[in-house]
């Protein structure tokens, strides 16, 4: 039957989550120093052995072999040493059973004392070690307190830290809210171990992209390059280890679940994902989507690069607050210098005439000359100007059908008199109803509805007969 010193080392190692071994180790330390302290001498080697089957503690102290004992705490006598090893001489230190007997109330309270002490040892030390090989890993937890700008996350075992500036800008957290962070750091410190954790960091995206696609995951996928300005905007670019694969593909998802995901957890940040590819130039214009790029000139050396873009997506390149192109410059790891296409072409042309080439080839065919005095302009070609001369091509010589063509009206003055007259009628909504006039004379009205239908008549005769000259 298990001792109760057994027992109440059994519920101490499961309330601390620590080993067995561990308990006991940190208990023989609290007594060897208590025991030290009260029954042997400060600077005397003392070590404490519990066995873990009984619960017996044995104390082993070391002493000195002489011939006459002046103390009998720390030296034995040449027989009593030869009973414990036959070749034992004097002034030898030998190792001697003395447990003793009664410890006291002082020696009890300092052994609780340094076994509290101990066992946090060991817990930190246990956390260190678990925590330790997830460095660089995502874990999970609850936001306890948020004190000075800084989050204090309850990892379970142990608590983590957040700092202001390991947090993303557009997240507002508060307690009892379940996060997902990144173990940035973990080290040593007075009160145990210190864990510091990030939501901003890069390497939390590629966790995260690691989580959602399986891909990745298992390395068919590879995540090249991560840029991020956390809480606004991400750009990863991604590459296919195996043919056939679509790489953007896997990382969108059917219907974009998979990226969206990733996009909630980051609480609405936009991702963009792009083709990783060897050559520099094809890789910056990945980098720089959505905008298209029209041309790329590259500077090895500087490691630069000067990006044309059509003069209406300038601005879908730079991106607000020059954010698109600062995120390929993180993404590419070059200079970019983007210019727009009526710019680059202002350069050149700059550059052609400040070499002396001539630069009048390059324009020629939209330059016009002026005209000089009696002489007549020019005339681009495809262009037709309308002139007053009587002498036109004859419909007959033209090759358009003389049935499409449409007659001209045959009297103007028909026309005009028409529109006098049928204009208050055109004006007038289909389907109004028109206010009367208040008039003095009752036959003014009548007067005024036969003219208004005679108006009518003779605008439904006006549209037959013209129907009947088009056709």
């Amino acid at each position: 039957m298990k001792s109760d010193f057994l027992l109440a080392i059994t519920q101490l190692s499961a309330e601390k989550n620590l080993p067995r071994e561990v308990v006991l180790g940190a208990v023989e330390s609290a007594l060897a120093s208590a025991y030290r302290k009260n029954n042997f001498t400060p600077a005397q080697d003392i070590s404490v052995k519990i066995d873990p089957s009984s619960g017996r503690v044995v104390v082993w102290a070391e002493k000195t072999i002489v011939d006459k004992i002046s103390d009998t705490r720390c030296e034995i006598s040449l027989a009593d040493a030869h009973k414990i090893n036959p070749d034992a001489q004097l002034d030898d230190a030998i190792k001697v059973e003395d447990t003793p007997h009664n410890a006291g109330r002082i020696a009890a309270q300092t052994a609780k004392q340094v076994i509290l002490q101990r066992l946090h040892e060991a817990e930190h030390s246990a956390i260190f070690e678990e925590y330790t090989d997830k460095e660089g890993e995502i874990i999970t937890g609850v936001v306890r307190r948020i004190e000075s700008r800084q989050i204090f996350i309850d990892l379970g075992r142990a608590e983590a830290v957040m700092p202001a500036a390991e947090q993303a800008p557009n997240e507002r957290y508060h307690i009892g809210q379940r996060l997902k962070v990144y173990l940035l750091e973990i080290a040593q410190s007075v009160k145990g171990p210190l864990l510091i954790v990030s939501r901003s960091h890069p390497n939390l995206l590629r966790r995260l992209f690691e989580l959602e696609v399986p891909e990745i995951y298992n390395g068919t996928v590879e995540i090249k390059v991560v840029a991020r300005e956390a809480g606004f905007r991400s750009k990863v670019a991604v590459a296919a280890r195996q043919e056939g694969i679509d790489p953007v593909g896997c990382c969108v998802g059917l219907r974009g679940i998979r990226i969206q995901n990733i996009v909630n957890e980051l609480n609405g940040e936009k991702i963009d994902v792009v083709n990783w590819d060897a050559d520099i130039a094809t890789f910056m214009a990945s980098a720089l989507s959505p905008a298209k790029i029209t041309g790329v000139s590259i500077n090895e050396e500087e490691k630069s690069a000067t990006v044309i873009i059509p003069d209406k997506q300038l601005s879908l390149a730079i991106g607000k607050e020059g954010q698109n192109v600062r995120l390929a410059v993180k993404l590419t790891g070059w200079r970019i210098d983007i210019k727009s296409a009526s710019e680059a072409e202002e350069e050149r042309l700059k550059a052609a005439k400040e070499k002396g080439e001539d630069i009048d080839t390059a324009v020629e065919e939209f330059a016009v000359e002026e005209p000089k005095a009696g002489e007549e302009a020019p005339v681009l070609a495809g262009v037709s100007e309308k002139t007053d001369d009587t002498s036109a091509t004859p419909e007959s010589e033209l090759k358009v059908p003389a049935s499409l063509i449409i007659p001209k009206p045959k009297t103007v003055k028909k026309e005009l008199r028409f529109a006098e007259e049928i204009a208050p009628v055109a004006s007038a909504k289909p389907g109004a109803k028109t206010k009367k006039k208040k008039s003095s004379k009752k036959k003014g009205s009548a007067e005024d509805g036969i003219r208004l239908k005679k108006q009518r008549r003779s605008h439904e005769a006006y549209n037959e007969a013209e129907d009947e000259d088009e056709y």
